[in-house]
Order: C-alpha cells, then structure tokens, then sequence
C-alpha cells in the first residue's frame, strides 16, 4: 500500500504547494483518511511543511486525519431538508447502525456525520456518500434505506422555458455533449473577428453584473484585469457555492458544461491568459466529473487546449476541487485555497484585478456570469439588454426551495414580481405563507403582503431586501421560524474561518443566543442587534458581513418572536 501512495504522489512532484488539495484529495479516496505517515510523504513529495499540512487537513470539513468507516454518509440537515424530515433520516441512520451521535460504527463499516448545505435542497433530504476507493455519490430525497444501500437513481432539475438563454428546456437528466452544444461559435468569433478590447466593450455594455452576489460589473473586471501589469494572468472560475438555498450553478455544471467552459474560454482570450482553472465546491461530485469530460471532450475536438481552433490562442482548464468550506466562496480565501493553503480571506485592498491567485491579476467570475458570456458575444450588448430591466439586464436564475410546489432553478426576466414568480413558475405555495428569505441565508425575510416586489436588483434593493446569487426560500406557517434562525446560525459558525473577531466570536455568540429563543432571556433582542451590527461592520469579508442579516431581518419582521416572558 505504501508503495501504491508513492505512485499516486509521483504525478505531484515538482509542482509545490499548489498541488496540495489534490494530493490531499488522492491519498483520502484511497485510504479513506489521511494518516501521519502520509502525511509525512506528502511532506517530502511537495516540500511543504508537515504543521502546514495538517493546519490545511483540520481547517476543511471533507478531510480526515484520524480512520473513518468504509463508507462516509454525511446527512444535510441544513433549513431546506429540515423541513422534509432530514433529522429524522439522520437519527433513524444513526439508530440503525447503533450510534449515539456522529462517528464510526464498531466494524468500521460505516461513519456517520451531519453535514452543512449540500447544495441540493430542491432534492431534498439530501446525502453525501464517500465510499473508500470510489467516486463520492450525491443523493436527492435519501432515506435510511437508500444510504446504507446501492442508490442507482437519477434526479434532475427543471429548466428554463423555451425564451431560455443559459437553461435548455430539451435538456434531459444527461449533461449536453459537445455535438449538441454546438463548436463554440462565439469563441470563433472572437477569436478571428474580434480584439479582446472589443470582446470586453460589448460584455461592458450589455449591462452584465455578478451573477454570485456582489453584482461587480463585468466588463469592468476584465478591463482592470487587462489592463494590469504583468505577463502573468489568470481567470478563476468561483463554483463554491456553499450558501444553504443556492444551487444555480450546480445545475448548470451538471446540464450545460460546455457553455461555462466557452465562457471561461472567452474570459480568459478578454483578459490575456493562457491559464484557468474551476473551482468547484467538494460536495459536487458529479458536477466535478461531468465538468472533466466535457473538458476531455473540447481539448479532443480543437476548442480547447493549444492553437484553439487552429489560431494562435491556446487556453488550459484546470479543475480543483473545494474540500468543505463556505469561507472558499469569498475570492481571495479561494485563491488561498487553490495554493494550497487554508482558505484565510485576505485584506483588500490590493484586489484580484492586481494581485489575485499566486499574486498576479486574476478575473474571478461565478459559474452564472461566465454562462452569459457566450450569448452576449454571439447575439451582441443590445441582445442581452433586451430582457430584464436597465439596472438588471439579462436574465436571471433562481434557486427556489421550501414550501413551492415545484422547488428548482427557474430562469426569469427581472421585473416579474416575486408573487407572480411563485404562483406561475413554482406551482404556489404549499399551505399559507409565513415568510420568504430572499438572497439564502445571507438574506433578508419578506412576509407575504410584501412579496408584489419586481424581482430586480433595484427594486429589492429599495424594499431594504437582497437580491443576492438568486436563492428564494420559502417558508409555510407550520414553520418554526425560531428553528430555522438557529440553524442558519450554526451554520455560519460552523463556516467562520476564524481569522477575525468580530466573526468568529460573534457567530457563536449568536448561535448561543438563538439556541435559547424558545425562552428567551430579557435584553437578547438588544444583544442580537448588537452583535449583528458589529460582525456587518468590523468583520473582515462577506461572511462576517452577512452572517447576521437573517437574524437582524427578523429582528424587525417578527418582534415578538424575541420577547422575554414577564
């Protein structure tokens, strides 16, 4: 067995720390942890400090330095399942197996834990299934039975209508190949026809902004990329969505691989590189494998790789996987995680658009906006423009789950009002409405006489609401509320890196709270505020900026559910 890890590491020499998350990742599937004497090896292979490794070992949730069963089941029992009996699956696995809690049955056979979001909660209860020397399996809806079990069942989202421009609504539960897409027709036009200067102008004048939250034009980006000093460049394509409600880009990964990678494409000839390389979440296996072939697919075909198309341009795609981090959505902690460190956000600035990965410029985009490109290219600025609003151009996805009758990701035109989107689009609410959060977990609630908002950035902007990467949860009046707020709560203090104050005490200070709110305590709506407002303040990035934005929304929608008793 030694002699197989050293094989398996022989491919990583020479290239450093960067290569870190995969040997990580290589030695974990084969071994099912990483123990100290690979450890050690990995050491030796890439020159990285043995307390460096672990540092990075203990910091993501995936990885495991101590033995786990021969197979790991880790059970999201984040807002979304909780509300389909995602506790209930959870116990009655762990009941089965005799565990009391999270760990690892006494045949080693199996090891049990919660997990945070797995991004599939328009399929949920969801599951992640690691089998030692296997490719991990995502389950949608999974029960008892089906864990402990062979699952060989297939899901699938629904899709656009048939005015879509990133959704296909022929597409089925297969991702679309090479042949159906198409020869990257917009990358040939801008290849032979057009400068990158060009390139940039159009994608500046359609409008487009970030698809994953901040909603920093685009163009903009490339253009302070470009423009940078250096011959080195990069383009990183940001697949971690982590945030409990979002699954947008997991969709279009697994169904249109080939319009993201014409988009990164397209990015990378705009802003002068050579390089780019996938970030994808560690709890999207299939997305994760589906994306390879698909790279395997264009680089056979001449789309991808070098001389693309017989010009002189040539692109290399790499795909890293994330190992369970919510932190790695924040740009520069994903830069951090892609050099092999643990995923620290850093200051800014200097920004990516200066000193981004392996401190040279870097245009970061989400998997929804390099999706866009495409079409912007080919159709033209004025095309794109022609849906949604002039504030928000384009169209939109949106992850919907909770009480619809049909949770997926839809794609809309901003404009269409919140209640119409529901009602037309998602089947209704199941039961009578209580509340929308709007944005995910880093969002805002809105109550049901609210909900006549245009779906647009301005205009949820305006309603004090957050449009965020699209994530709409909703929630019914058998909803406890109180056990949602908590559970978003643990989830951000689980997913606090730690490197700030302001985050790491104040997601568990919140959570201390929130775990008391059926019987609260007097003067805890003060120290809700009050902990809220210094973590959006004070916090290094996003995460500390937005992990109380629930809480204080409810802090103004629901009074009374933060009342101390007389």
């Amino acid at each position: 067995m030694t002699a197989d890890i050293d094989a398996l590491l022989e491919a990583y020499r020479g290239r450093g720390r960067e290569a870190l998350l995969p040997a990580l990742w290589d030695v974990q599937r084969a071994h099912g942890h990483i123990s100290p004497e690979n450890v050690h090896r990995i050491s030796h292979v890439l020159r990285v400090p043995e307390a460096d490794i672990y540092g990075v070992i203990g910091f993501y949730t995936l990885f495991h330095d101590a033995p786990t069963g021969r197979r790991i089941i880790r059970v999201c029992a984040d807002p979304t399942c909780a509300l389909v009996g995602a506790d209930d699956v959870l116990h009655g696995l762990r009941d089965r197996l005799g565990l009391s809690g999270d760990g690892t049955t006494a045949d080693g056979e199996y090891t049990v834990e919660h997990s945070p979001c797995l991004g599939m909660c328009d399929y949920a209860p969801a599951a992640l299934v690691s089998q030692r020397g296997e490719d991990d399996i995502a389950l949608p809806k999974a029960t008892v039975d089906d864990l402990l079990g062979a699952w060989n069942g297939t899901y699938f989202t629904p899709a656009g209508d048939d005015g879509s421009v990133l959704l296909d609504p022929s597409l089925s539960a297969a991702p679309q190949t090479l042949s159906a897409y198409g020869d990257y027709r917009a990358l040939r036009r801008a290849i032979f026809e057009q400068s990158p200067e060009e390139v940039i102008a159009t994608v500046e004048a359609s409008g487009l902004i970030g698809r994953g939250g901040a909603a920093f034009p685009t163009g903009l980006k490339w253009k302070f990329t470009r423009g940078a000093a250096g011959d080195i460049k990069y383009v990183v394509c940001n697949a971690d969505e982590s945030e409990p409600g979002t699954f947008k880009d997991r969709v279009l990964m697994e169904h249109r691989p080939h319009l993201l990678l014409e988009g990164i494409a397209l990015a990378a000839y705009a802003v002068g590189t050579g390089k780019a390389i996938i970030f994808v979440r560690g709890e999207y296996p299939k997305a994760t494998a589906i994306l390879g072939s698909a790279i395997r697919e264009s680089e056979t075909a001449g789309a991808l790789g070098a001389g693309i198309m017989g010009s002189d341009f040539s692109l290399d795609i790499e795909i890293r996987r994330g190992a369970g981090a919510y932190i790695c959505g924040e740009e520069t902690a994903l830069f951090e995680a892609i050099e092999g460190k643990r995923g620290f956000p850093r200051m800014k600035p200097p920004y990516p658009t200066t000193f981004g990965l392996f401190g040279k410029p870097t245009a970061v985009n989400n998997v929804e906006t390099l999706c866009a490109i495409p079409g912007i290219v080919k159709q033209g600025a004025d095309w794109f423009k022609g849906y949604g609003t002039a504030e928000s151009s384009g169209t939109k996805l949106v992850s919907v789950s909770g009480h619809v009758g049909r949770p997926g990701v839809y794609e809309i035109q901003p404009g269409i009002t919140l209640r119409s989107f529901l009602d037309d689009y998602c089947q209704g609410v199941v039961g009578d409405l209580q509340a929308v959060l709007m944005g995910g977990a880093a969002g805002t609630f809105l109550l049901p006489h609210e909900i006549d908002v245009p779906l647009t950035f301005e205009d949820l902007r305006a309603a004090g609401s957050t449009f965020g990467s699209g994530a709409i949860m909703v929630f019914n009046r058998s909803t406890d509320l109180r056990d949602v707020l908590r559970r978003l709560g643990l989830f951000f203090q689980h997913e606090s890196c730690g490197k700030c104050f302001p985050c790491q005490l104040g997601t568990q200070r919140q959570v201390e709270i929130l775990e008391r709110l059926d019987a609260p305590r007097a003067g805890d709506r003060e120290r809700l505020h009050d902990i809220g407002l210094t973590m959006s303040e004070a916090s290094i990035c996003g995460l500390g900026h937005t992990a109380a934005l629930a809480v204080l929304s409810a802090l103004e929608q629901f009074p009374s559910m933060f009342d101390a008793e007389e």
